[in-house]
């Protein structure tokens, strides 16, 4: 069994921005972010809650400094204080011993939004990635990632294409992810960008995968690889092409529209849970489950 947990999430999260430094958690106005959001369940999910020690990678980030600034203080109101930002600007930062023994000593990593493909290329291969698989395979880990951070946390991550053309053959541009999990493939800023056509056309290509399409302040919990979790305040997309019948994706050329037959479509809403091996989707308020 996998000891490590994964929280990935669509982007746009609630970093409490607007609320006072000298706000009591305990007020009701912001419940949202105090109680139910997504920064407080990674803190919940932590071996050691507040007194986790967190390290927030900017590796894929442009404005890393604001980013870091940004989740230092979220973490710092929901009263977690030992929290750090860790800056991976290039392959040799990853075998820095300095940060290899922050990795080594930290419960959460945080990874930001930015470019994916600057994440992966920047740190995959290297001793930090390595040890960053151990820790999610032997230890009591949480990898938290945002937009850039969730996409790269499969094998196989979608780095470019464009809405518009995605169900065209050879639109979508999928590289290597950071692979601590091997069967998912994630879209982020789903709904909000239309983004739907980009995951049909990895899907009908990986049909052994399962999408997943996350909108903003919307995640996933994901233990042993197998049961997800929704968080957040939205919904999220589950693209599931093992029961695929039909498809023109090998016949047509380059740049021609895709036909797939009886691909399977779910939507997701807070604490509905999906099973991996199972395909089975439990809906938290359905009569049925």
């Amino acid at each position: 069994m996998i000891k490590g947990k994964l929280i990935i999430v669509g982007g746009g999260i609630d970093t409490g921005d607007l609320i006072p430094e000298q706000t009591i958690p305990t007020n009701i106005e912001y419940k949202s972010f105090f109680v139910e959001g997504i920064l407080k369940k990674i803190l919940d999910e932590s071996k050691k809650g507040i007194n986790s020690r967190i390290e927030i990678v900017t590796t894929a980030s442009r404005v890393a400094i604001d980013s870091a600034t940004a989740y230092i203080r979220a973490f710092n109101l929901l009263g977690a204080h030992n929290v750090s930002h860790m800056h991976l600007d290039n392959r040799m930062d990853c075998k820095n011993e300095d940060f290899l023994k922050r990795l080594q000593e930290c419960n959460v990593i945080f990874f930001t939004g930015g470019d994916q493909l600057r994440l992966t290329s920047t740190i995959g291969g290297t001793p930090f990635h390595q040890m960053l698989i151990e820790k999610y395979y032997h230890e009591e880990f949480v990898y938290a990632g945002t937009s850039a951070g969730a996409a790269a946390v499969s094998s196989g991550m979608i780095y470019e294409g464009e809405s518009s053309a995605a169900l065209r053959k050879g639109e979508i541009e999928i590289n290597g992810g950071l692979g601590l999990i091997d069967s998912i493939i994630v879209d982020t800023h789903f709904l909000e960008r239309g983004r739907i056509g980009r995951l049909f056309q990895t899907v009908v290509g990986n049909p052994m995968k399962i999408g997943i399409g996350l909108g903003e302040n919307t995640g996933l919990l994901i233990i042993d690889n197998n049961q997800m979790q929704t968080l957040g305040s939205g919904s999220l997309i589950i693209v599931d092409g093992h029961q695929i019948s039909d498809t023109n994706l090998t016949q047509i050329h380059t740049g021609k529209p895709i036909s797939i037959a009886n691909i399977i479509v779910h939507c997701m809403t807070k604490n509905d849970i999906y099973y991996i091996k199972e395909n089975k989707l439990i809906i938290k308020d359905s009569q049925y489950h």
